[in-house]
Protein backbone atom coordinates (compact mmCIF):
# COMPACT_ATOMS: atom_id res chain seq x y z
CA UNK A 1 0.00 0.00 0.00
CA UNK A 2 1.99 3.09 -0.88
CA UNK A 3 1.01 7.04 -1.15
CA UNK A 4 2.20 10.15 -0.91
CA UNK A 5 0.12 13.05 0.55
CA UNK A 6 1.35 15.43 -2.12
CA UNK A 7 1.70 14.62 -6.16
CA UNK A 8 5.42 14.40 -6.92
CA UNK A 9 6.69 17.84 -7.89
CA UNK A 10 8.07 19.08 -11.17
CA UNK A 11 11.36 18.73 -10.11
CA UNK A 12 11.30 14.74 -9.99
CA UNK A 13 12.80 12.13 -12.38
CA UNK A 14 10.43 11.82 -14.78
CA UNK A 15 10.72 7.78 -14.81
CA UNK A 16 9.40 8.20 -10.64
CA UNK A 17 6.76 10.92 -11.25
CA UNK A 18 4.83 8.50 -13.81
CA UNK A 19 4.81 6.11 -11.51
CA UNK A 20 2.20 8.40 -9.26
CA UNK A 21 -1.19 9.20 -10.16
CA UNK A 22 -2.36 12.43 -8.65
CA UNK A 23 -6.06 12.57 -7.81
CA UNK A 24 -6.14 15.48 -5.59
CA UNK A 25 -4.44 18.54 -5.08
CA UNK A 26 -2.58 17.15 -1.83
CA UNK A 27 -2.52 13.21 -2.35
CA UNK A 28 -1.18 11.12 -5.10
CA UNK A 29 -0.72 6.70 -5.53
CA UNK A 30 0.96 4.66 -6.91
CA UNK A 31 -1.68 1.50 -7.17
CA UNK A 32 -3.68 1.36 -10.06
CA UNK A 33 -7.48 1.94 -9.16
CA UNK A 34 -9.79 -0.52 -11.75
CA UNK A 35 -13.50 0.55 -11.44
CA UNK A 36 -15.95 -2.32 -12.77
CA UNK A 37 -19.29 -1.81 -13.84
CA UNK A 38 -21.88 -4.94 -13.91
CA UNK A 39 -24.54 -3.50 -16.56
CA UNK A 40 -27.86 -5.18 -18.21
CA UNK A 41 -29.22 -2.86 -20.68
CA UNK A 42 -27.57 0.35 -19.02
CA UNK A 43 -27.09 2.33 -22.78
CA UNK A 44 -29.15 5.18 -21.72
CA UNK A 45 -27.25 5.07 -18.53
CA UNK A 46 -23.65 4.97 -19.25
CA UNK A 47 -22.95 8.44 -20.38
CA UNK A 48 -23.85 9.58 -16.79
CA UNK A 49 -21.83 7.11 -15.14
CA UNK A 50 -18.89 7.65 -17.29
CA UNK A 51 -18.86 11.56 -17.27
CA UNK A 52 -17.88 11.02 -13.48
CA UNK A 53 -15.48 8.68 -13.55
CA UNK A 54 -12.18 10.50 -12.50
CA UNK A 55 -9.52 10.69 -15.51
CA UNK A 56 -6.74 9.42 -13.01
CA UNK A 57 -8.38 5.53 -12.64
CA UNK A 58 -6.27 2.89 -14.39
CA UNK A 59 -9.11 0.67 -16.26
CA UNK A 60 -12.88 0.45 -16.19
CA UNK A 61 -14.26 -3.39 -16.07
CA UNK A 62 -17.82 -2.98 -17.86
CA UNK A 63 -19.14 -6.73 -17.28
CA UNK A 64 -21.91 -6.79 -19.64
CA UNK A 65 -25.26 -9.15 -18.68
CA UNK A 66 -26.12 -10.30 -22.03
CA UNK A 67 -27.56 -7.02 -22.83
CA UNK A 68 -29.90 -6.90 -25.64
CA UNK A 69 -29.37 -3.15 -26.19
CA UNK A 70 -26.43 -0.98 -27.30
CA UNK A 71 -24.44 -1.24 -24.01
CA UNK A 72 -21.52 -2.31 -25.17
CA UNK A 73 -21.26 -0.02 -28.15
CA UNK A 74 -22.21 2.43 -26.32
CA UNK A 75 -19.40 1.95 -23.34
CA UNK A 76 -16.86 1.78 -25.80
CA UNK A 77 -17.57 5.17 -27.75
CA UNK A 78 -17.35 6.63 -24.59
CA UNK A 79 -14.13 4.94 -23.19
CA UNK A 80 -12.18 3.57 -26.13
CA UNK A 81 -9.77 1.53 -23.91
CA UNK A 82 -12.99 -0.16 -21.79
CA UNK A 83 -12.43 -3.70 -20.92
CA UNK A 84 -15.54 -5.50 -21.42
CA UNK A 85 -16.12 -9.00 -20.20
CA UNK A 86 -19.05 -11.33 -20.55
CA UNK A 87 -20.62 -12.39 -17.71
CA UNK A 88 -20.79 -15.57 -16.63
CA UNK A 89 -24.36 -16.51 -14.69
CA UNK A 90 -27.15 -14.33 -14.43
CA UNK A 91 -27.41 -12.36 -11.13
CA UNK A 92 -25.39 -9.33 -10.02
CA UNK A 93 -22.61 -11.72 -7.63
CA UNK A 94 -21.94 -13.62 -10.67
CA UNK A 95 -21.18 -10.05 -12.46
CA UNK A 96 -18.67 -8.63 -9.64
CA UNK A 97 -17.04 -11.98 -9.49
CA UNK A 98 -16.26 -12.07 -13.35
CA UNK A 99 -15.58 -8.39 -13.17
CA UNK A 100 -13.11 -8.68 -10.25
CA UNK A 101 -11.31 -11.79 -12.10
CA UNK A 102 -10.49 -9.52 -15.11
CA UNK A 103 -9.57 -6.55 -12.75
CA UNK A 104 -5.91 -5.64 -13.13
CA UNK A 105 -5.45 -2.86 -10.77
CA UNK A 106 -4.10 -3.30 -6.92
CA UNK A 107 -7.59 -1.38 -5.72
CA UNK A 108 -11.00 -2.29 -7.40
CA UNK A 109 -14.14 -0.01 -7.02
CA UNK A 110 -17.54 -1.18 -7.07
CA UNK A 111 -19.94 0.97 -9.25
CA UNK A 112 -23.68 0.49 -10.37
CA UNK A 113 -24.39 1.57 -14.00
CA UNK A 114 -27.84 2.98 -13.43
CA UNK A 115 -26.28 6.28 -12.43
CA UNK A 116 -27.31 6.50 -8.74
CA UNK A 117 -23.60 6.72 -7.41
CA UNK A 118 -21.13 10.14 -8.15
CA UNK A 119 -17.57 8.74 -9.49
CA UNK A 120 -16.45 11.72 -7.58
CA UNK A 121 -16.63 10.14 -4.77
CA UNK A 122 -14.53 7.13 -5.54
CA UNK A 123 -11.34 9.50 -4.38
CA UNK A 124 -13.04 9.04 -0.80
CA UNK A 125 -12.46 5.66 -1.09
CA UNK A 126 -9.29 4.99 -2.46
CA UNK A 127 -7.61 7.86 -0.04
CA UNK A 128 -9.26 5.09 2.83
CA UNK A 129 -7.49 2.58 1.62
CA UNK A 130 -4.12 4.45 1.18
CA UNK A 131 -4.22 5.45 4.49
CA UNK A 132 -4.72 2.25 6.05
CA UNK A 133 -7.82 0.72 5.42
CA UNK A 134 -8.46 -2.82 3.75
CA UNK A 135 -12.27 -2.02 2.66
CA UNK A 136 -14.07 1.16 2.06
CA UNK A 137 -17.62 0.30 2.88
CA UNK A 138 -19.96 3.20 1.41
CA UNK A 139 -22.97 4.10 3.67
CA UNK A 140 -25.95 6.50 2.19
CA UNK A 141 -26.67 6.66 6.85
CA UNK A 142 -23.13 7.73 7.78
CA UNK A 143 -22.70 11.36 8.41
CA UNK A 144 -22.18 13.02 5.17
CA UNK A 145 -24.30 10.23 3.17
CA UNK A 146 -28.46 10.35 1.99
CA UNK A 147 -30.26 8.74 -0.41
CA UNK A 148 -32.91 9.87 -3.08
CA UNK A 149 -34.19 6.54 -3.68
CA UNK A 150 -35.36 4.38 -0.39
CA UNK A 151 -38.51 4.01 0.63
CA UNK A 152 -39.70 3.90 4.35
CA UNK A 153 -39.80 -0.19 4.22
CA UNK A 154 -36.46 -0.39 2.61
CA UNK A 155 -34.82 2.30 5.47
CA UNK A 156 -36.87 0.21 8.13
CA UNK A 157 -35.78 -3.27 6.17
CA UNK A 158 -31.67 -2.28 6.29
CA UNK A 159 -32.16 -0.95 9.63
CA UNK A 160 -33.08 -4.56 10.83
CA UNK A 161 -30.64 -6.57 8.51
CA UNK A 162 -27.94 -3.78 9.58
CA UNK A 163 -28.70 -4.38 13.37
CA UNK A 164 -28.35 -8.12 12.96
CA UNK A 165 -25.28 -8.11 11.17
CA UNK A 166 -23.96 -5.78 13.89
CA UNK A 167 -25.04 -8.01 16.46
CA UNK A 168 -23.50 -11.17 15.25
CA UNK A 169 -20.83 -10.60 14.06
CA UNK A 170 -19.44 -7.53 15.75
CA UNK A 171 -19.67 -4.91 13.17
CA UNK A 172 -20.42 -1.54 13.31
CA UNK A 173 -22.24 -0.62 10.42
CA UNK A 174 -24.55 1.96 9.78
CA UNK A 175 -25.86 0.84 6.28
CA UNK A 176 -25.62 -2.94 5.09
CA UNK A 177 -27.36 -3.57 1.72
CA UNK A 178 -25.23 -1.00 -0.62
CA UNK A 179 -23.05 -1.50 -3.84
CA UNK A 180 -20.40 1.23 -3.54
CA UNK A 181 -17.79 -0.53 -2.30
CA UNK A 182 -13.85 -0.44 -2.85
CA UNK A 183 -11.14 -2.87 -1.57
CA UNK A 184 -7.37 -3.54 -2.14
CA UNK A 185 -7.60 -6.71 -4.59
CA UNK A 186 -5.50 -9.13 -2.19
CA UNK A 187 -8.70 -9.26 0.19
CA UNK A 188 -10.58 -11.19 -2.40
CA UNK A 189 -7.97 -14.20 -1.24
CA UNK A 190 -9.59 -13.79 2.58
CA UNK A 191 -13.38 -13.72 1.36
CA UNK A 192 -14.60 -16.43 -0.80
CA UNK A 193 -17.34 -14.93 -3.05
CA UNK A 194 -20.03 -17.72 -3.64
CA UNK A 195 -23.36 -15.84 -4.03
CA UNK A 196 -24.98 -15.34 -7.25
CA UNK A 197 -27.20 -12.81 -6.93
CA UNK A 198 -27.24 -9.11 -5.39
CA UNK A 199 -27.01 -10.46 -1.94
CA UNK A 200 -23.52 -10.67 -2.36
CA UNK A 201 -22.91 -7.13 -1.17
CA UNK A 202 -24.12 -8.62 2.03
CA UNK A 203 -22.00 -11.28 1.89
CA UNK A 204 -18.70 -9.21 1.32
CA UNK A 205 -19.84 -6.80 4.01
CA UNK A 206 -19.84 -9.65 6.20
CA UNK A 207 -16.88 -12.04 5.20
CA UNK A 208 -14.50 -8.72 5.63
CA UNK A 209 -15.40 -8.54 9.52
CA UNK A 210 -15.48 -12.71 9.81
CA UNK A 211 -11.93 -12.17 8.37
CA UNK A 212 -10.39 -9.20 10.54
CA UNK A 213 -9.94 -7.00 8.04
CA UNK A 214 -9.91 -3.11 8.73
CA UNK A 215 -12.75 -0.96 7.21
CA UNK A 216 -13.77 2.02 7.02
CA UNK A 217 -17.29 3.75 6.13
CA UNK A 218 -17.39 6.61 3.43
CA UNK A 219 -20.24 8.25 3.60
CA UNK A 220 -21.93 8.33 0.24
CA UNK A 221 -24.92 9.69 -1.59
CA UNK A 222 -27.39 7.65 -3.67
CA UNK A 223 -29.08 9.34 -6.37
CA UNK A 224 -32.36 7.81 -8.53
CA UNK A 225 -31.48 5.62 -11.03
CA UNK A 226 -32.07 7.54 -14.33
CA UNK A 227 -33.51 5.76 -17.09
CA UNK A 228 -35.19 1.90 -16.45
CA UNK A 229 -36.44 0.44 -13.60
CA UNK A 230 -35.00 -1.53 -10.92
CA UNK A 231 -35.50 -4.75 -10.23
CA UNK A 232 -35.42 -4.53 -6.75
CA UNK A 233 -38.06 -5.95 -4.74
CA UNK A 234 -38.06 -4.62 -0.72
CA UNK A 235 -39.63 -8.29 0.56
CA UNK A 236 -38.30 -10.51 -2.15
CA UNK A 237 -34.32 -8.97 -1.87
CA UNK A 238 -35.16 -8.59 1.98
CA UNK A 239 -35.30 -12.35 2.81
CA UNK A 240 -32.25 -13.50 0.48
CA UNK A 241 -30.27 -11.07 2.74
CA UNK A 242 -31.72 -12.19 5.44
CA UNK A 243 -30.76 -16.01 4.57
CA UNK A 244 -27.31 -15.27 3.88
CA UNK A 245 -27.02 -13.72 7.53
CA UNK A 246 -28.37 -16.83 8.98
CA UNK A 247 -26.05 -19.02 6.92
CA UNK A 248 -23.24 -17.36 7.43
CA UNK A 249 -23.87 -17.18 11.22
CA UNK A 250 -24.57 -20.99 10.79
CA UNK A 251 -21.06 -21.75 9.38
CA UNK A 252 -19.51 -19.33 12.12
CA UNK A 253 -20.77 -21.56 14.96
CA UNK A 254 -20.20 -25.16 13.11
CA UNK A 255 -16.33 -23.06 12.88
CA UNK A 256 -16.34 -22.47 16.83
CA UNK A 257 -17.63 -25.66 17.55
CA UNK A 258 -14.88 -27.80 15.52
CA UNK A 259 -12.66 -25.34 16.98
CA UNK A 260 -13.62 -26.50 20.64
CA UNK A 261 -13.37 -29.79 20.15
CA UNK A 262 -10.24 -30.18 18.47
CA UNK A 263 -7.95 -32.83 19.46
CA UNK A 264 -5.15 -30.34 19.57
CA UNK A 265 -6.64 -28.71 22.46
CA UNK A 266 -6.65 -31.95 24.24
CA UNK A 267 -3.22 -33.41 23.22
CA UNK A 268 -1.19 -30.60 23.64
CA UNK A 269 0.35 -31.41 19.99
CA UNK A 270 -0.45 -27.64 19.17
CA UNK A 271 -2.49 -25.26 19.06
CA UNK A 272 -5.77 -23.69 17.54
CA UNK A 273 -5.98 -19.83 16.59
Amino acid sequence: MSSVVRPPSSGQDPFLAADFRPISSHLAITPPVSVVIPAMNEAENLPYVFKTLPDWIHEVVLVDGNSTDDTVDVARSLRPDVKVVEQRGKGKGDALITGFEACTGDIIVMVDADGSADGGEIVSYVSALVSGADFAKGSRFANGGGTDDMTFVRKLGNWALCTVVNRKFGARYTDLCYGYNAFWRHCLDKIELDCTGFEVETLMNIRVVKAGLKVQEIPSHEYLRIHGTSNLRAVRDGLRVLKVILKERSNRRDLRRRVHHSPLLHTGQGEVS
